[in-house]
């Protein structure tokens, strides 16, 4: 039996149990293994991970590890680059689009009313977001450990909290969100871009009421739908705005 010591830094914590938090541990192994399968065995989806040092030296994935190895392991750096180490997956997506699973729903549409680009559909299937994801450039939002494991992801992230507001500040603070938020610029049905439309081309299908007292309205090519700031937008806006500046 072989023996091989691991410390996991920063967010990837939380894929571990108490007892291996932010501390070095041990981890016994036989034959030949690759630091990836070694990884994901212990619980951490490789797609989480930027930078291994093994006794000091940067690896990639396919390090067979050896006995006695001191291996750190580190989450993907958003803010600043890392000089002369091999990173171990491709370039973080600057201006993010999301594939949401099926288990977000709730933070899909949210994170559509903040306008950011984001594919759900209720019925997705796990082969199909991660097609939608390499296809598409989007990063793959889950609740879903394994789904992060699959060797064809190249962008994606666990969501940690339950709360959808809590959900939406950890993206906000992940990706550094705050720049690209325009709030009420895409459908929350489909995720098209609503585009203004002047109210005379469209005054015959508007309810009196609204017809009287509005005067800014959006339409959905997609959904062919009309939208207008009512009572329903301020309350959305107070509750956005409490999660940005909480």
């Amino acid at each position: 039996m072989k023996t091989a010591y691991f410390r996991f830094y920063e967010e990837l914590n939380d894929f571990l149990p108490e007892e291996k938090k932010k501390k070095q541990f041990e981890h016994n192994f036989s034959g030949r293994n690759s630091v990836k399968d070694m990884i994901e065995s212990i619980g951490v989806p490789h797609i989480e991970i930027d930078l291994i040092l093994v006794n000091g030296q940067s690896v990639d994935f396919n390090y067979a590890v050896q006995d006695k190895d001191e291996i750190s392991v580190y989450p993907v750096f958003e803010s600043f680059d890392i000089l002369d180490v091999q990173h171990l997956r491709s370039k973080q997506l600057r201006i993010p689009k999301f594939v949401v699973d099926v288990q977000l729903g709730t933070l899909a549409k949210y994170l559509r009313m903040l306008g950011l680009d984001t594919f759900y559909r209720n019925n997705l299937k796990k082969d199909e977001i991660i097609k939608i994801s390499l296809q598409e450039k989007r990063v793959i939002l889950t609740k879903d450990k394994s789904l992060l494991k699959r060797n064809e992801v190249t962008h994606g992230y666990w969501i940690r909290n339950k709360n959808t507001e809590e959900q939406i500040l950890e993206l906000i603070n992940r990706f550094d969100l705050k720049n690209e938020i325009k709030e009420f610029s895409r459908c929350l049905q489909c995720n098209t871009e609503l585009i203004t439309v002047e109210k005379k081309k469209i005054e015959e299908n508007l309810p009196p009421i609204v017809r009287q007292h509005r005067n800014e309205f959006y339409y959905c090519k997609n959904c062919d739908k009309i939208f207008w700031k009512g009572t329903h937008y301020e309350k959305m806006k107070a509750r956005i705005a409490r999660i940005i500046n909480s």
